[in-house]
């Protein structure tokens, strides 16, 4: 029998008491960047994984690490260099000469939050390596393979204006990342915030507030939130218009070379949920899809050179398509 969206608001309210608990931790280092810890607790509730992109300076690091300390649960930093290798990422098999045994000696991913730093400065065998784990949630050391814990997520960081000794992830990969986010520069009123605040001599500290346990039952219940037809409905057609723009009444068929995957289709779905749960609400709304929508397909499709002449991304793309699509 369906579950009402009375009774699942009301799971939803005395299940998400620990979001304003983490918030508050969270804000006790990190000053603005509401649109970054956002998506980030969404990340995790929605079981995906994250690609954060921005200049140096704004956080992404430091956001990141605060969220793990404020969750009851193991985290492991990767700093991604040229040099790097798959066994230093998951992990490798050592051995020993008295017995002629082998030992396996896992890895950093072996962790619950993950931040690959700079994560296009590693040669494509380490990205491939991090990225499988990602898909498969799991890692394969000699023979044998390994499931790594729940909650598993992976979050990113790039640097988007230092092009020279980097290795861009190819496009195929970026797309099993749920949210790509663009982390922009504080305003007037945060940098003087921060001034006010920051001891550089001293780090804040940040207590877990939550347990592992809690962010499993949030993630249950978030795949209980109810997404009516109409909602279910604007989500394809967001997709199927960067697909097929001509049948919405759109001219970007000229400026779209590949539109967004089916994988799009199901993290709107399920980061939708995850935003409704975060507002406190059983159910989705259509206007919570718009709300994610520039997250999930910004990294999804793949403008054409006659875009890139006219220097249109992807965004002025997705923008007009969000503007065309009515909302029901």
């Amino acid at each position: 029998m369906a579950v009402s969206v009375d009774v699942i608001r009301s799971r939803v309210e005395a299940e998400a008491d620990f979001v304003a608990r983490l918030r508050a931790e969270i804000a006790q280092v990190i000053v603005g960047q509401q649109y970054m810890i956002d998506r980030l607790l969404a990340g995790i509730l929605a079981n995906g994984h994250i690609l954060i992109e921005g200049v140096p300076g704004l956080a992404k690091t430091t956001a990141v690490k605060t969220l793990a300390q404020a969750i009851e649960c193991s985290f492991s930093r990767i700093q991604f260099t040229p040099d790097l290798l798959p066994a230093d990422l998951i992990g490798t098999q050592i051995y020993n000469p008295r017995d002629s045994s082998f030992t396996t000696r896992r890895g950093p991913i072996f962790g619950n939050i993950i931040l690959a730093d700079e994560v296009n400065r590693a040669p494509a065998k380490v990205q491939s390596a991090l990225l499988e784990a990602m898909q498969e949630r799991q890692v394969t050391i000699g023979d044998k393979s390994y499931a790594l814990e729940e909650p598993f997520m992976v979050l990113a960081t790039q640097n988007p204006i230092e092009q020279e000794g980097t290795y861009p992830l190819p496009e195929a990969q970026v797309d099993r990342f749920m949210f790509k986010l663009k982390v922009n520069y504080p305003t007037r009123a945060e940098e003087r915030q921060m001034m006010d605040r920051v001891d550089l001599l001293h780090d804040a500290s940040v207590k877990p507030v939550v347990t592992r346990e809690q962010i499993l039952r949030a993630r249950e219940l978030v795949n209980q939130i109810y997404v009516d037809d109409k909602a279910k409905n604007y989500i394809v057609d967001l997709v199927q218009a960067t697909r097929n723009p001509q049948a919405f009444g759109l001219d970007l068929g000229h400026l779209i070379e590949y539109g967004a995957s089916p994988r799009a289709t199901l993290y709107l779905h399920q980061a939708a949920r995850a935003l409704a749960f975060l507002q406190g609400e059983g159910n989705v709304f259509p206007n919570d899809v718009k709300q994610v929508a520039m997250d999930i397909l910004r990294h999804r499709v793949i403008v054409t050179y006659e875009a890139e002449a006219e220097e249109l991304t992807s965004e002025h793309i997705i923008r007009q398509i969000l503007d065309k699509v009515p909302v029901p």
